[in-house]
């Protein structure tokens, strides 16, 4: 999975000019020629992507209805590690947690190919490194078990009431006991029928759980198609079942 748009410029024909008489020519003056406009609006676009907020396109239907395949999203990284809630759908890099054979990190060998990687990830260009969208089940010390009498997860013990859900689809059809090891998460797909999330990596390192320092940031909203722009709510049932174990 992974990895829109944005900037205006001046005219440099319309800015005065001005003789000098000792050397008999003319030269330009007044306001910054385009090529800088150009350079300074990149620089700002980096910055914005490497501190603040990142452009992500989802190509997957594992977040069904929440994430449509084609929906271009905007994640927020200064919400992230332990300022994550249960609930909260997150980017985050899989390359260490869920090992996939036939999809490897994009590599960029040099200056230029990592300049062109970040210009390309600051419209939302899937570049096919390991990113992965899903939703927070589960934080440090929570004991997450599928399913109950009524085949619903539990959470430390409560039941989740999942309206997020795809319609028709099964909170699981694959049980599991897991304890969340401090520093990690439990992350699922929506889209429970179509999504290798936490469910399908148990057997491998970390049991299928995702490490904090992995998580890019908190998805906040779909920008683009118009047609589906809005925001991701945190189902506060969810973030506020009581927390218990190693924080």
């Amino acid at each position: 999975m992974n990895p829109g748009p944005e900037p205006l410029q001046q005219d440099p024909a319309a800015a005065p000019v001005e003789t000098d008489a000792a050397a008999g020519s003319e030269r330009p003056h007044g306001g910054p020629s385009w090529l800088l406009l150009a350079g300074v609006s990149l620089v700002v676009m980096l910055l914005v992507r490497g501190f603040l907020v990142q452009s992500f396109y989802v190509p997957s239907g594992s977040m069904e209805p929440t994430i449509e395949p084609g929906d271009r999203i905007l994640v927020n990284k200064l919400v992230s590690g332990e300022a994550l809630r249960r609930g909260d759908v997150v980017v985050f890099d899989g390359t260490t947690s869920f090992a996939v054979a036939d999809r490897q990190p994009h590599q960029d060998d040099g200056l230029i190919g990592r300049t062109l990687a970040d210009a390309a990830s600051t419209v939302g260009i899937n570049l096919g490194e390991q990113d992965f969208v899903k939703r927070v089940i589960g934080l440090p010390g929570d004991h997450v078990v599928c399913c109950d009498a009524q085949h619903r997860i539990t959470v430390n013990g409560t039941p989740l009431t999942e309206r997020y859900l795809l319609p028709g689809d099964k909170p699981s059809e694959l049980t599991f006991d897991v304890t969340v090891p401090a520093g990690r998460l439990w992350v699922m797909g929506d889209h429970r029928s179509d999504s290798a999330d936490s469910r399908s990596h148990l057997g491998d390192p970390g049991g299928g759980t995702v490490r904090l320092s992995d998580v890019i940031g908190r998805a906040s909203a779909t920008y683009w198609p118009l047609s589906r722009l809005g925001g991701f709510d945190t189902p506060q049932a969810l973030a506020d079942i009581p927390r218990t174990g190693a924080p």
